[in-house]
């Protein structure tokens, strides 16, 4: 499954040296080009019967769509990353590449995250947030296009410090009682880092059958420049600004609507109720 358009042209940039590689191993491969939002998906949950394994060669929102088609076909193929975005927020949790990890038969069942919001349901492979974070994956596609990398991360940082919302909530965690909060960002993960090399939750681990929470007091512009060396390092734990927390299942309910980022794509815009949970160990990953 291949998104020409991920990593700002990367994908597009080095995909015959890709093919090259995949075509010299012994690989035989059938490729689908998307052109537009949600085509990897419906491709993924069409043809997941039809494959021993789907790979995903783009960046993390091409690993969003086929994680989602693969999840909504009951994941009878496995799943593969060539990553070839900006971020590559995913791939950072595999330890082999694609070829060699398919070759020598190397697959790990990998926890899957799940948002339920009324009747729309959507997975996420690697995390998801409001707040600071969701508005930084909006404002992506407003930073000038010769950014590319991590330096396209910085340019949305840049941008949402000029403005980001300070949200009222109510969370809870598990069977715990709810709790109001205001946060300037909550992040629910099953993997450590997101937008490209933020570290959020450092000590996550994809197949532990759990989700790692960040939530971020509400800060003003000058404390969140603070704390984005210390979530770079992945050494936030401890400040007072912010708690690190686990779980099975979360509710995060609000008056206002919420935007909503999965895996650096917004997967909803207006959400005034979130319940997440886990799914242990239900997709079976190259790596």
């Amino acid at each position: 499954m291949r998104n020409p358009a991920a990593g700002r042209g990367r994908a597009l940039r080095q995909w015959q040296e890709t093919a090259r590689k995949l075509k010299e191993s012994g690989l035989a491969f059938d490729e689908a080009v998307t052109s537009r939002p949600l085509e990897a998906a419906a491709i993924a949950e069409r043809e997941s019967g039809n494959y021993a394994c789907i790979v995903a060669a783009g960046g993390d929102g091409t690993v969003h769509e086929v994680v989602n088609g693969l999840m909504r076909a009951g994941a009878n193929a496995s799943f593969g990353v060539i990553p070839l975005g900006s971020g590559d927020d995913f791939a950072k949790l595999l330890a082999n590449d694609f070829i060699f990890s398919f070759l020598n038969k190397k697959t790990k069942a990998f926890d899957v995250g799940r948002i339920v919001s009324g009747s729309d349901v959507r997975y996420f492979a690697n995390g998801m947030d409001i707040g600071f974070g969701a508005h930084g994956a909006r404002n992506v596609a407003l930073v000038p296009r010769f950014l590319t990398g991590f330096g396209a991360y910085l340019g949305a940082l840049a941008l949402t410090m000029l403005r980001y919302p300070l949200l009222r909530v109510r969370l809870q965690i598990d069977d715990a009682p709810a709790f109001e909060f205001t946060t300037a960002m909550t992040a629910v993960m099953n993997g450590s880092s997101f937008g490209g090399s933020f570290r959020v939750c450092p000590e996550a681990k994809p197949d532990d059958g759990l989700l790692d929470l960040l939530l971020v007091n509400a800060l003003g512009r000058l404390e969140i420049l603070q704390l984005v060396p210390k979530i770079l390092r992945g050494s936030h734990a401890g400040d007072p600004r912010l708690r690190l927390l686990r779980a099975k299942r979360v509710t995060i309910a609000s008056d206002d609507p919420l935007l909503v980022e999965a895996d650096g794509e917004i997967a909803f815009q207006d959400a005034k109720r979130l319940e997440i949970d886990l799914m242990h160990v239900a997709l079976r990953v190259h790596c």
